[in-house]
């Protein structure tokens, strides 16, 4: 069974779903609004957008429901994002590891994942910052929308509904996860080229290679191969 629940305005979806889960028994129930005043993004990052021309979305699914791991299960959803996006588009569509969404070197959408037990069930909450019609972003900012990477201006109902559906469909449908890592490093934004990363504060060249089914990256360098988990390297572009 899946819900669908809207909201004119909320500080954060990923925070409020919790309360519709308190009344709600739902595989699939996903909550978003067009206007959300502090939203979150990955290890206390924030989110912030422009009303009424950005899609905040979360998507609460039961955690019995998968086998997968964490960061299996971050890796799928980042494929089924970026798939309704380049279907979309009819564009490549990128994956920044771990979970954000570059089209056209620009960032239009993060996503964050978080373990919520409600009510005795235990729920991946899949929150989604998609920047829709927004055309203005700080000068210096990797941040762009589909309408300034595309020039196409979409109806944010229609967005939101045909996105929800399709990521509903694609979690009822699990591959495995060799298929997951296969689509997930074949999307990979600048894989297998030169670029400028840094770490402990120091700038270096390297090449990622690869992202493995622990959540790590594997970067090449100068000395070798060596592998990261989220936050202990910053790719620049």
């Amino acid at each position: 069974m899946s819900q669908l629940f809207y909201l004119k305005e909320c500080p954060s979806t990923n925070d409020e779903i919790s309360k519709f889960l308190l009344y709600e028994n739902s595989d699939f129930m996903t909550l978003y609004t067009f206007n959300q005043t502090r939203g979150r993004g990955q290890y206390g990052n924030t989110w912030s957008s422009t009303a009424e021309k950005n899609l905040a979305y979360t998507l609460a699914v039961k955690t019995q429901n998968f086998t997968l791991s964490d960061f299996m299960f971050n890796y799928y959803t980042a494929i089924i994002i970026r798939d309704y996006l380049a279907n979309l588009t009819e564009n490549k569509v990128k994956i920044k590891w771990p979970n954000d969404i570059i089209l056209k070197n620009k960032k239009i959408a993060g996503i964050l994942i978080e373990k919520k037990k409600i009510n005795q069930n235990n729920y991946f909450i899949i929150g989604c910052g998609i920047n829709v019609l927004q055309e203005e972003f700080d000068e210096i900012s990797n941040a762009g929308s589909l309408f300034t990477q595309t020039g196409e201006e979409f109806k944010l109902d229609e967005f939101t509904l045909n996105l929800n559906e399709f990521l509903v469909e694609k979690l009822k449908n699990i591959p495995s996860e060799e298929e997951i890592m296969n689509l997930f490093n074949s999307s990979l934004f600048r894989k297998d080229e030169i670029s400028v990363f840094e770490v402990n504060k120091t700038r270096q060249n390297g090449i990622i290679r690869r992202a493995d089914k622990n959540g790590e990256l594997l970067i090449e360098f100068e000395d070798g191969l060596h592998s990261f988990y989220h936050k202990e390297i910053k790719l620049l572009y």
